[in-house]
Protein backbone atom coordinates (compact mmCIF):
# COMPACT_ATOMS: atom_id res chain seq x y z
CA UNK A 1 0.00 0.00 0.00
CA UNK A 2 1.28 3.44 -1.37
CA UNK A 3 1.48 6.19 1.16
CA UNK A 4 0.66 9.64 -0.41
CA UNK A 5 0.76 12.74 1.43
CA UNK A 6 -2.87 15.00 2.25
CA UNK A 7 -3.17 18.52 3.45
CA UNK A 8 -4.66 18.50 6.74
CA UNK A 9 -8.68 19.43 7.07
CA UNK A 10 -9.76 22.64 7.22
CA UNK A 11 -6.65 24.44 6.05
CA UNK A 12 -5.71 26.80 3.44
CA UNK A 13 -5.45 24.79 -0.01
CA UNK A 14 -2.45 27.12 -1.49
CA UNK A 15 -0.33 24.24 -2.92
CA UNK A 16 -0.75 25.22 -6.27
CA UNK A 17 -1.35 28.79 -7.62
CA UNK A 18 -4.86 30.16 -8.38
CA UNK A 19 -4.61 32.11 -11.44
CA UNK A 20 -7.64 33.49 -12.76
CA UNK A 21 -6.09 34.70 -15.90
CA UNK A 22 -5.91 30.95 -17.14
CA UNK A 23 -8.90 29.88 -19.12
CA UNK A 24 -11.35 27.73 -17.36
CA UNK A 25 -10.82 24.73 -20.44
CA UNK A 26 -7.39 24.58 -20.25
CA UNK A 27 -8.08 22.03 -17.53
CA UNK A 28 -9.99 19.34 -16.49
CA UNK A 29 -11.72 19.72 -12.87
CA UNK A 30 -12.96 17.34 -10.21
CA UNK A 31 -16.56 18.53 -9.43
CA UNK A 32 -20.03 18.15 -10.01
CA UNK A 33 -20.14 21.28 -12.24
CA UNK A 34 -16.97 21.46 -14.39
CA UNK A 35 -14.85 23.08 -17.07
CA UNK A 36 -13.60 20.18 -19.59
CA UNK A 37 -10.89 20.40 -22.58
CA UNK A 38 -12.61 21.24 -25.89
CA UNK A 39 -16.26 21.75 -23.97
CA UNK A 40 -18.94 21.17 -26.24
CA UNK A 41 -16.29 18.71 -28.88
CA UNK A 42 -18.19 15.63 -27.12
CA UNK A 43 -21.59 14.21 -26.20
CA UNK A 44 -22.83 15.10 -22.27
CA UNK A 45 -25.03 12.48 -20.09
CA UNK A 46 -28.68 13.69 -21.82
CA UNK A 47 -26.88 12.58 -25.33
CA UNK A 48 -25.27 10.13 -24.17
CA UNK A 49 -28.25 8.51 -23.10
CA UNK A 50 -30.07 9.73 -26.36
CA UNK A 51 -27.11 8.05 -28.44
CA UNK A 52 -27.85 4.43 -26.41
CA UNK A 53 -31.69 4.77 -26.67
CA UNK A 54 -31.12 5.11 -30.85
CA UNK A 55 -29.08 1.61 -30.49
CA UNK A 56 -31.25 -0.48 -28.22
CA UNK A 57 -34.36 1.20 -30.77
CA UNK A 58 -31.86 0.23 -33.75
CA UNK A 59 -30.89 -3.45 -32.53
CA UNK A 60 -35.13 -4.54 -31.84
CA UNK A 61 -35.47 -2.82 -35.89
CA UNK A 62 -34.82 -5.85 -37.70
CA UNK A 63 -37.35 -8.54 -38.52
CA UNK A 64 -34.14 -10.93 -39.36
CA UNK A 65 -33.02 -12.60 -36.30
CA UNK A 66 -29.41 -13.15 -37.77
CA UNK A 67 -29.41 -9.39 -38.34
CA UNK A 68 -30.81 -8.25 -34.64
CA UNK A 69 -28.15 -11.14 -33.27
CA UNK A 70 -25.38 -9.08 -35.39
CA UNK A 71 -26.43 -5.52 -33.76
CA UNK A 72 -26.66 -6.90 -30.34
CA UNK A 73 -22.96 -7.23 -30.26
CA UNK A 74 -22.43 -3.76 -32.00
CA UNK A 75 -24.87 -2.91 -28.95
CA UNK A 76 -22.72 -4.62 -26.09
CA UNK A 77 -19.32 -3.11 -27.85
CA UNK A 78 -20.90 0.47 -27.50
CA UNK A 79 -21.90 0.00 -23.73
CA UNK A 80 -18.83 -1.16 -22.65
CA UNK A 81 -16.71 1.85 -24.34
CA UNK A 82 -19.67 3.96 -23.01
CA UNK A 83 -19.36 2.87 -19.41
CA UNK A 84 -15.63 1.68 -19.30
CA UNK A 85 -14.02 4.56 -21.48
CA UNK A 86 -12.31 2.11 -23.20
CA UNK A 87 -10.45 2.03 -26.28
CA UNK A 88 -12.14 0.25 -29.54
CA UNK A 89 -9.08 -2.07 -29.65
CA UNK A 90 -9.21 -3.37 -25.85
CA UNK A 91 -13.21 -3.91 -26.47
CA UNK A 92 -12.54 -5.92 -29.47
CA UNK A 93 -9.61 -7.96 -28.05
CA UNK A 94 -11.85 -8.94 -24.97
CA UNK A 95 -13.01 -12.43 -24.90
CA UNK A 96 -16.55 -12.02 -23.25
CA UNK A 97 -16.76 -15.62 -22.00
CA UNK A 98 -13.37 -14.69 -19.49
CA UNK A 99 -12.54 -11.02 -19.43
CA UNK A 100 -16.47 -10.16 -18.36
CA UNK A 101 -16.65 -11.21 -14.38
CA UNK A 102 -20.71 -10.56 -13.76
CA UNK A 103 -20.00 -11.64 -10.40
CA UNK A 104 -17.68 -8.82 -9.36
CA UNK A 105 -19.58 -6.93 -12.22
CA UNK A 106 -15.79 -6.30 -13.50
CA UNK A 107 -14.45 -6.17 -16.87
CA UNK A 108 -11.16 -6.71 -17.20
CA UNK A 109 -8.70 -5.41 -20.27
CA UNK A 110 -5.48 -6.75 -20.79
CA UNK A 111 -1.96 -4.53 -22.53
CA UNK A 112 -1.88 -5.05 -26.41
CA UNK A 113 1.74 -5.24 -25.61
CA UNK A 114 3.01 -8.92 -26.06
CA UNK A 115 6.23 -7.97 -23.85
CA UNK A 116 4.49 -6.64 -20.92
CA UNK A 117 3.07 -9.15 -18.35
CA UNK A 118 1.17 -6.87 -16.38
CA UNK A 119 -1.86 -7.57 -14.44
CA UNK A 120 -4.88 -6.99 -16.57
CA UNK A 121 -6.76 -3.68 -15.85
CA UNK A 122 -10.19 -4.40 -13.80
CA UNK A 123 -12.64 -2.37 -14.69
CA UNK A 124 -15.97 -1.65 -12.36
CA UNK A 125 -19.62 -2.07 -13.96
CA UNK A 126 -22.86 -1.59 -12.53
CA UNK A 127 -24.49 -4.33 -12.01
CA UNK A 128 -27.44 -3.29 -14.18
CA UNK A 129 -25.22 -3.51 -16.81
CA UNK A 130 -23.45 -6.36 -16.01
CA UNK A 131 -26.84 -8.42 -15.66
CA UNK A 132 -27.35 -7.09 -19.25
CA UNK A 133 -24.67 -8.57 -20.56
CA UNK A 134 -24.64 -11.70 -18.56
CA UNK A 135 -28.18 -12.01 -19.91
CA UNK A 136 -27.23 -11.17 -23.33
CA UNK A 137 -24.07 -14.03 -23.26
CA UNK A 138 -26.49 -16.93 -21.20
CA UNK A 139 -28.78 -16.55 -24.82
CA UNK A 140 -27.43 -19.93 -26.49
CA UNK A 141 -28.39 -17.99 -30.49
CA UNK A 142 -25.93 -14.85 -29.55
CA UNK A 143 -23.14 -17.13 -28.22
CA UNK A 144 -23.06 -18.71 -30.93
CA UNK A 145 -22.74 -15.45 -33.06
CA UNK A 146 -19.56 -14.44 -30.69
CA UNK A 147 -17.72 -17.65 -32.17
CA UNK A 148 -14.93 -15.05 -33.06
CA UNK A 149 -15.61 -13.14 -30.17
CA UNK A 150 -15.91 -9.41 -30.61
CA UNK A 151 -13.86 -9.38 -33.26
CA UNK A 152 -15.61 -7.13 -35.42
CA UNK A 153 -13.77 -5.20 -38.32
CA UNK A 154 -13.05 -1.54 -36.43
CA UNK A 155 -14.18 0.09 -39.57
CA UNK A 156 -17.31 -1.48 -39.57
CA UNK A 157 -17.83 -0.87 -35.53
CA UNK A 158 -17.00 2.97 -36.64
CA UNK A 159 -19.32 3.60 -39.13
CA UNK A 160 -22.10 1.72 -37.42
CA UNK A 161 -21.00 4.32 -34.36
CA UNK A 162 -21.50 7.40 -37.11
CA UNK A 163 -24.77 6.38 -38.04
CA UNK A 164 -26.13 6.38 -34.53
CA UNK A 165 -24.72 9.52 -34.00
CA UNK A 166 -25.97 10.62 -36.89
CA UNK A 167 -29.72 9.31 -36.19
CA UNK A 168 -29.26 10.91 -32.99
CA UNK A 169 -28.73 14.50 -35.19
CA UNK A 170 -25.65 14.60 -33.52
CA UNK A 171 -22.31 14.87 -35.94
CA UNK A 172 -21.06 11.71 -36.92
CA UNK A 173 -17.73 12.24 -35.16
CA UNK A 174 -19.01 12.80 -32.14
CA UNK A 175 -20.20 9.13 -32.07
CA UNK A 176 -16.55 8.23 -32.62
CA UNK A 177 -15.11 5.46 -30.18
CA UNK A 178 -12.05 7.95 -29.04
CA UNK A 179 -14.77 10.77 -28.58
CA UNK A 180 -17.23 8.01 -26.57
CA UNK A 181 -13.93 7.49 -24.41
CA UNK A 182 -13.65 11.43 -23.79
CA UNK A 183 -16.91 11.42 -23.13
CA UNK A 184 -16.94 9.00 -20.31
CA UNK A 185 -13.98 10.40 -18.72
CA UNK A 186 -15.61 14.11 -18.59
CA UNK A 187 -19.17 12.47 -17.35
CA UNK A 188 -16.92 10.50 -15.06
CA UNK A 189 -15.54 14.13 -13.74
CA UNK A 190 -18.01 16.07 -13.93
CA UNK A 191 -19.74 13.11 -11.45
CA UNK A 192 -17.56 13.54 -8.66
CA UNK A 193 -15.32 10.27 -9.41
CA UNK A 194 -12.32 11.35 -7.98
CA UNK A 195 -9.52 12.70 -10.60
CA UNK A 196 -7.12 8.82 -9.37
CA UNK A 197 -9.76 6.47 -9.96
CA UNK A 198 -10.99 8.01 -13.60
CA UNK A 199 -6.96 8.05 -14.78
CA UNK A 200 -6.91 4.37 -13.23
CA UNK A 201 -10.20 3.41 -14.77
CA UNK A 202 -9.31 4.95 -18.25
CA UNK A 203 -5.66 3.14 -17.75
CA UNK A 204 -3.46 6.09 -17.67
CA UNK A 205 -0.29 4.50 -16.09
CA UNK A 206 0.39 7.03 -13.63
CA UNK A 207 -2.52 7.83 -11.09
CA UNK A 208 -2.71 11.30 -9.75
CA UNK A 209 -2.52 10.52 -5.99
CA UNK A 210 -0.87 13.29 -4.66
CA UNK A 211 -0.97 15.25 -1.12
CA UNK A 212 -2.21 13.25 1.27
CA UNK A 213 -1.11 11.42 4.57
CA UNK A 214 -3.95 9.11 4.47
CA UNK A 215 -3.00 5.57 1.97
CA UNK A 216 -5.55 4.55 -0.56
CA UNK A 217 -4.39 1.36 -1.49
CA UNK A 218 -5.66 0.37 -5.48
CA UNK A 219 -8.77 -2.03 -3.47
CA UNK A 220 -10.12 1.37 -1.71
CA UNK A 221 -10.22 2.76 -5.69
CA UNK A 222 -11.83 0.04 -6.60
CA UNK A 223 -14.31 0.77 -4.18
CA UNK A 224 -14.49 4.35 -4.62
CA UNK A 225 -15.23 3.54 -8.56
CA UNK A 226 -17.91 0.06 -7.53
CA UNK A 227 -19.53 2.62 -5.09
CA UNK A 228 -19.83 5.65 -7.72
CA UNK A 229 -20.91 2.94 -10.72
CA UNK A 230 -24.13 2.26 -8.40
CA UNK A 231 -25.02 5.49 -7.51
CA UNK A 232 -24.71 6.58 -11.20
CA UNK A 233 -26.73 4.02 -12.36
CA UNK A 234 -29.57 4.62 -9.48
CA UNK A 235 -29.58 8.41 -9.33
CA UNK A 236 -29.91 8.05 -5.58
CA UNK A 237 -28.87 11.57 -4.47
CA UNK A 238 -29.45 15.32 -5.94
CA UNK A 239 -26.83 16.86 -3.86
CA UNK A 240 -24.36 19.05 -5.62
CA UNK A 241 -21.50 18.42 -3.84
CA UNK A 242 -20.58 14.75 -3.00
CA UNK A 243 -16.91 13.75 -2.22
CA UNK A 244 -15.65 9.98 -1.58
CA UNK A 245 -13.18 10.19 1.46
CA UNK A 246 -12.16 8.27 4.09
CA UNK A 247 -12.55 8.50 7.82
CA UNK A 248 -9.17 10.12 9.08
CA UNK A 249 -10.75 10.68 13.30
CA UNK A 250 -13.42 10.85 15.17
CA UNK A 251 -13.84 12.22 18.21
CA UNK A 252 -16.47 10.86 20.75
CA UNK A 253 -18.96 13.03 22.82
CA UNK A 254 -21.49 12.41 25.00
CA UNK A 255 -24.31 13.16 22.44
CA UNK A 256 -22.80 13.88 19.25
CA UNK A 257 -19.15 12.93 17.43
CA UNK A 258 -17.03 14.95 15.17
CA UNK A 259 -16.06 12.93 11.92
CA UNK A 260 -12.76 14.02 9.66
CA UNK A 261 -12.88 12.69 6.51
CA UNK A 262 -10.11 13.24 4.11
CA UNK A 263 -10.72 12.41 0.00
CA UNK A 264 -8.58 11.10 -2.39
CA UNK A 265 -8.30 14.35 -3.95
CA UNK A 266 -6.69 15.86 -0.90
CA UNK A 267 -9.00 17.70 1.18
CA UNK A 268 -10.54 17.39 4.37
CA UNK A 269 -14.41 17.77 5.42
CA UNK A 270 -15.61 17.86 8.86
CA UNK A 271 -18.79 17.15 9.54
CA UNK A 272 -20.85 16.70 13.34
CA UNK A 273 -23.45 13.61 13.62
CA UNK A 274 -25.38 11.57 16.70
CA UNK A 275 -23.99 9.06 18.90
CA UNK A 276 -26.68 7.14 17.33
CA UNK A 277 -25.72 7.82 13.59
CA UNK A 278 -22.08 7.08 14.37
CA UNK A 279 -22.99 3.67 16.07
CA UNK A 280 -26.12 2.91 13.18
CA UNK A 281 -23.83 3.27 10.26
CA UNK A 282 -20.61 1.68 12.10
CA UNK A 283 -18.25 4.00 11.43
CA UNK A 284 -14.55 3.95 12.47
CA UNK A 285 -11.40 4.81 11.44
CA UNK A 286 -9.83 3.86 7.58
CA UNK A 287 -13.41 3.53 6.24
CA UNK A 288 -14.68 4.57 3.05
CA UNK A 289 -17.49 7.03 3.28
CA UNK A 290 -19.33 9.52 1.23
CA UNK A 291 -20.23 13.01 2.24
CA UNK A 292 -22.68 15.40 0.60
CA UNK A 293 -23.10 18.76 0.78
CA UNK A 294 -26.05 20.71 -0.86
CA UNK A 295 -25.11 23.50 -3.20
CA UNK A 296 -27.81 26.07 -1.31
CA UNK A 297 -25.56 25.06 2.12
CA UNK A 298 -22.30 26.44 0.47
CA UNK A 299 -21.67 29.99 1.61
CA UNK A 300 -19.35 32.37 -0.67
CA UNK A 301 -16.99 35.33 0.63
CA UNK A 302 -15.12 37.18 -1.22
CA UNK A 303 -11.44 38.11 -0.54
CA UNK A 304 -7.93 36.65 0.16
CA UNK A 305 -7.83 36.59 3.90
CA UNK A 306 -9.65 33.40 5.74
CA UNK A 307 -13.22 34.68 7.43
CA UNK A 308 -13.07 34.94 11.31
CA UNK A 309 -16.54 32.45 11.24
CA UNK A 310 -17.59 29.89 13.06
CA UNK A 311 -17.80 27.46 9.61
CA UNK A 312 -15.55 24.31 10.47
CA UNK A 313 -15.31 23.80 6.48
CA UNK A 314 -13.38 26.15 4.46
CA UNK A 315 -12.12 25.93 0.74
CA UNK A 316 -10.20 28.91 -1.11
CA UNK A 317 -10.35 29.31 -4.46
CA UNK A 318 -11.65 31.42 -7.56
CA UNK A 319 -15.20 31.54 -9.06
CA UNK A 320 -14.35 29.91 -12.47
CA UNK A 321 -17.92 29.96 -13.61
CA UNK A 322 -21.37 31.30 -12.83
CA UNK A 323 -25.03 30.93 -13.89
CA UNK A 324 -27.11 33.68 -13.61
CA UNK A 325 -30.74 33.13 -12.86
CA UNK A 326 -33.62 35.87 -12.02
CA UNK A 327 -33.85 34.15 -7.96
CA UNK A 328 -30.92 32.55 -7.88
CA UNK A 329 -27.42 31.93 -9.18
CA UNK A 330 -24.77 28.57 -9.79
CA UNK A 331 -21.57 29.44 -8.80
CA UNK A 332 -18.78 26.90 -9.76
CA UNK A 333 -15.43 27.73 -7.53
CA UNK A 334 -12.34 25.88 -8.17
CA UNK A 335 -10.10 24.91 -5.76
CA UNK A 336 -6.86 23.42 -5.96
CA UNK A 337 -6.04 20.00 -6.89
CA UNK A 338 -8.39 20.19 -9.38
CA UNK A 339 -11.92 20.21 -7.48
CA UNK A 340 -14.56 22.39 -7.71
CA UNK A 341 -17.16 23.24 -5.37
CA UNK A 342 -20.69 24.36 -6.71
CA UNK A 343 -22.44 27.13 -4.74
CA UNK A 344 -26.18 28.83 -5.12
CA UNK A 345 -26.44 32.15 -3.50
CA UNK A 346 -30.01 34.51 -4.22
CA UNK A 347 -28.72 36.62 -7.15
CA UNK A 348 -29.78 39.82 -5.08
CA UNK A 349 -26.95 38.16 -2.81
CA UNK A 350 -24.44 37.87 -5.48
CA UNK A 351 -24.59 41.28 -6.72
CA UNK A 352 -24.71 42.83 -3.18
CA UNK A 353 -21.15 41.62 -2.39
CA UNK A 354 -20.16 42.08 -6.22
CA UNK A 355 -19.46 37.96 -6.98
CA UNK A 356 -17.69 37.87 -10.64
CA UNK A 357 -16.12 34.80 -12.78
CA UNK A 358 -12.40 35.34 -11.34
CA UNK A 359 -12.75 36.67 -7.84
CA UNK A 360 -10.59 34.92 -5.42
CA UNK A 361 -13.31 33.53 -2.62
CA UNK A 362 -13.63 31.34 0.39
CA UNK A 363 -16.49 28.42 -0.19
CA UNK A 364 -18.07 27.76 3.84
CA UNK A 365 -19.98 25.63 5.10
CA UNK A 366 -20.51 24.00 8.64
CA UNK A 367 -19.90 20.59 9.79
CA UNK A 368 -23.89 20.42 10.85
CA UNK A 369 -24.01 20.92 6.59
CA UNK A 370 -22.23 17.93 5.87
CA UNK A 371 -24.56 14.40 5.11
CA UNK A 372 -22.85 11.17 5.63
CA UNK A 373 -23.33 8.11 3.16
CA UNK A 374 -22.47 4.56 3.84
CA UNK A 375 -23.22 2.00 0.41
Amino acid sequence: MSTIKLMAANKKHTSMPLDPKIPAAKSMRHGRIVSVPDQGQCLDTVQLDRLEQSFRTWVNGSVRADVRLSRRRILIIFLLIRYTGAKLNEVLALNPFQDIDPGRSSVFFHSSDKSNESAPREVQISETLSREIRDALADPSFRVSLKNRFGVDPGFVRRKFYERAEACGFPKRMGGPETLRKARGVELMQGNLPLPAVQKMLGHSTPNLTSSYVSFSPDDIQQVTRLFMEREASRKTSARNSFFGKIQAIQRGDIQSVVTLTTIGGHGVTTVITNDSLDRLALKEGILITAEVKAPWVILQKGDAEPVCSAENRFYGVIARSNKGRVNTEYAVRLTDETELCAIVSTAGGLAVDLNEGDRVWALFNCFAVVLHVD
